[in-house]
């Protein structure tokens, strides 16, 4: 099948690749992945990433080189890191570069929003063909490690809560389970040693309050956590957060309610809310983890901001939002 990209795109056609991924696995399938590209889309570069932080630097070279398309090979957290090469405080360093998606990691869980398939043949099918959805993407305010304010963008989801912690079991793990087993065991592990933290929460000028909370997820797609179901109603392409607020739930309502988080069924729990705005404001007295893309940067006070159709994101024709001409 002949690609609908032109030559000039090809040549200006990046991959970004973390070989590190699912536990090496990307690195193993890489050399076929790039021979079913090489003959799907014609000439590019490819460029592997070594350590945390490379796929930045990799994106913000390739932007300020005339790359026309990105294509991240990898989970949320590569894709994370590209995103944030591609981004300045003015919003997109170049507003008309596309980013395709080869999901490959221990949480891929955006292209299930975005219904990119997760078999690499079907998905350069998808960045052949060339459609172009306009996405929003988060950009928030926080405290490192460290107590130095950060700042980071985001195009999945980001929580603070339990949702931080297990980041931080997983991350520490072999992830030798596999991205479903790893996210559910962090989990278990997580809930069974958590406490509820009392937040002040604030979403835009509708919702002030102090809440205890098990988690609270500031939603642009709909799941996180290896397929966890966290924000059913969340549209990255309708210019809003999700925001889903887990209350304090007792251990037996936990694992009573667990199956809701995978089924979609999450906002029939009594003690979950959901509210939807473009700005939310988190702080606490207690040490309180964020979770941003699967990874683990810092801790709560935070503030969280929508950058409407900020990025443009290669996905199936016919997917829900704003689908562009190529």
């Amino acid at each position: 099948m002949a690609s609908s990209l032109s030559c000039d795109s090809a040549k200006k056609m990046v991959f970004i690749v973390n070989p590190h991924a699912a536990r090496g696995a990307v690195g193993k399938n890489w050399p076929r992945i790039k021979e079913l590209a090489e003959r799907r889309l014609g000439p590019f570069r490819s460029l592997l990433t070594t350590a945390p932080g490379d796929a930045v630097q990799y994106a913000r070279r390739a932007v300020s080189e005339g790359a026309s398309t990105l294509v991240c090979v990898g989970g949320d957290g590569t894709l994370n890191e590209v995103i944030n090469g591609i981004m300045n405080e003015e919003g997109p360093a170049e507003p008309e570069v596309r980013i395709g998606l080869i999901p490959n990691g221990t949480g891929c869980d955006f292209r299930r929003t975005l219904c990119v398939p997760k078999d690499p043949a079907k998905a350069l099918d998808v960045i052949a063909q060339g459609n172009t959805r306009l996405i929003d993407v988060g950009r928030m305010a926080f405290e490192d490690g460290d107590g130095r304010r950060r700042t980071r963008y985001f195009h999945n989801l980001a929580s603070f809560g339990v949702g931080g912690e297990v980041d931080e079991r997983v991350n520490r793990s072999s992830h030798c389970l596999g991205g479903f087993l790893s996210f559910l065991a962090a989990t278990l592990i997580s809930l069974l040693r958590y406490k509820g933290k009392r937040i002040r929460l604030r979403v835009d000028d509708r919702f002030d309050e102090e809440v205890v909370v098990l988690n609270v997820a500031v939603a642009n797609g709909r799941y996180h956590g290896g397929g966890m179901w966290v924000a059913p109603d969340a549209d990255p392409c309708d210019g809003l957060f999700h925001v889903t607020i887990i209350g304090d739930l007792s251990l037996p309502q936990v694992f009573y309610d667990l199956p809701k988080l995978y089924n979609g069924k999450i906002l029939q729990v009594k003690e979950v809310r959901s509210l939807s705005g473009r700005k939310v404001e988190a702080s606490s007295e207690e040490r309180v983890l964020l979770d941003v893309d699967g990874e683990q940067p810092g801790r709560l006070p935070v503030t969280i901001e929508i950058i409407p159709s900020a990025l443009r994101v290669l996905s199936p024709q016919g997917t829900p939002g704003s689908i562009l001409p190529t």
